[in-house]
């Protein structure tokens, strides 16, 4: 497994822009597929984005595209989540999640490590 440690949460006013980091550390970080999922109080946790090993691929949620943006940095082992526009349905505990391949999974199941999570808090 890969240790995964999120950073970059808070509390924000609606319409305004928040970068999630996820430091990554245990194996190749590059041959790990990761994504970002999000957990609302009373709901399941959901697929928000995932970026492939290279970085020459990512994905989004059709409720994030055009605000959110998922970049990674393999020299630093880190993925981010720039989150533009929010709104107060953006807000729960954000997870960073790793999977032992260069390909996105938007499974929980299929990626087998995770972070702590980072709460986001959007205002209205």
């Amino acid at each position: 497994q890969v240790q995964l440690v999120e950073s970059g949460g808070g509390l924000v006013q609606a319409g305004g822009s928040l970068r999630l980091s996820c430091a990554a550390s245990g194996r190749t970080f590059s041959s790990n597929a990761m994504a970002w999922f999000r957990q609302a109080p009373g709901k399941e946790r959901e697929f928000v984005a995932g970026i492939s090993g290279s970085g020459s691929n990512t994905y989004y949620a059709d409720f994030v595209k055009g605000r959110f943006a998922i970049s990674r940095d393999n020299a630093k082992n880190t993925v981010y989540l720039q989150m533009n526009s929010l709104k107060p349905e953006d807000t729960a505990v954000y997870y960073c999640a790793a999977r032992q391949t260069r390909f996105v999974s938007s499974r929980e199941v299929d990626n087998d490590s995770w972070g702590q999570g980072t709460q986001v808090t959007v205002s209205s």
